[in-house]
């Protein structure tokens, strides 16, 4: 007798899951979380050029995945200033192909934004709904692909986030560590307000959003739906604070740690954006509000440092 779907557990699973960007922060974490949900297509760079629309065609038309998680984007902000056409093809053209093709096929979309779509101004925590306003070309092509994702006519998710780092890769988290253990000062930015976020953190709110619901698992067969209404959401731990009162916890957290330091809690000084100009414009607010993805899911949101104390262990083990 053949189970029915429905009781088919997550290691029976023939269902296919589409990730790209797979060898970036939030792409590896999505590898690891919906490694066990299906069979993961996570091509590298030299195994599907995401700039060529062709080649992602002729990919989609040979895999038919029945979920993509869209983790690629072009992320270098102040190199997007000089590029801004690269920035729009991985930021506004990949996303809308990619939603035109799972609006076609039936299949879910979950796509990775920015709170650069934001104004930045003020210091209430803007909601999904917030009007948007670009500073800077990233923030603009990121803006553009959202736009894509939600004229498309698929079913998506789209979750905002904010400041990703992780225990690999290139990010803030690993920079500081770096410096914190060769500099006895340094000066960091203290008016930009935000919430570090963990590229893990992404990775496992995306596989709740599929994969709970009392306890039953909706990932099977040959079929992926989400729990979670078609729309946006913001995806960040709870709290707030600056890149100095980041980079302030990062030290604080490595000497707990055991780490040896040679900056001193006392030399980690405060500047104001103005005094560390950049080419791309930053936004001071970042701050967003996560009601909406809390009430969806039934879940509470981690602190920001908290999450911070697993990922600096998880790279310090590494």
């Amino acid at each position: 007798m053949t189970p029915h779907p429905s009781h088919l557990t997550p290691h029976h699973l023939p269902l296919t899951i589409f990730i790209t960007g797979g060898n970036g922060q939030v792409g590896f974490e999505l590898q690891r979380q919906f490694s066990t949900l299906g069979t993961i297509l996570a091509p590298t760079r030299q195994a599907l050029d995401l700039t060529d629309a062709n080649a992602i065609d002729a990919y989609l038309a040979q895999h038919q995945p029945a979920l993509i998680l869209n983790a690629a984007a072009y992320t270098a902000v102040d190199k997007a200033e000089s590029e801004p056409e690269q920035a729009k093809r991985l930021n506004a053209e990949l996303p809308a192909q990619l939603a035109a093709y799972a609006a076609k096929q039936g299949i879910p979309l979950v796509h990775y934004s920015s709170d650069y779509v934001y104004p930045g101004n003020g210091e209430i925590p803007w909601q999904e709904d917030s009007p948007t306003g670009p500073l800077s070309v990233y923030g603009q092509t990121k803006l553009e692909g959202d736009e894509a994702v939600e004229k498309s006519g698929a079913s998506y998710l789209i979750f905002r986030t904010s400041w990703v780092y992780a225990a690999r890769g290139k990010n803030f988290m690993k920079t500081m560590l770096h410096l914190g253990r060769e500099r006895e000062s340094l000066n960091i930015v203290n008016d930009q307000i935000g919430a570090p976020t963990p590229a893990r953190l992404i990775a496992q709110v995306t596989a709740m959003s599929f994969t709970t619901q009392g306890n039953s698992c909706t990932i099977y067969g040959l079929q992926a739906k989400t729990h979670l209404p078609t729309g946006i959401y913001h995806l960040a731990p709870r709290g707030e604070t600056s890149w100095h009162g980041f980079a302030s916890e990062i030290f604080a957290q490595a000497r707990v740690e055991g780490q040896p330091l040679a900056i001193t809690p006392e030399a980690t000084g405060g500047i104001p954006t103005a005094d560390y100009p950049t080419p791309a414009q930053r936004p001071l607010n970042s701050r967003m509000a996560l009601g909406k993805l809390e009430n969806a899911l039934g879940i509470s949101l981690p602190t920001w440092q908290s999450q911070l104390a697993l990922t600096l262990k998880e790279h310090l083990e590494s």
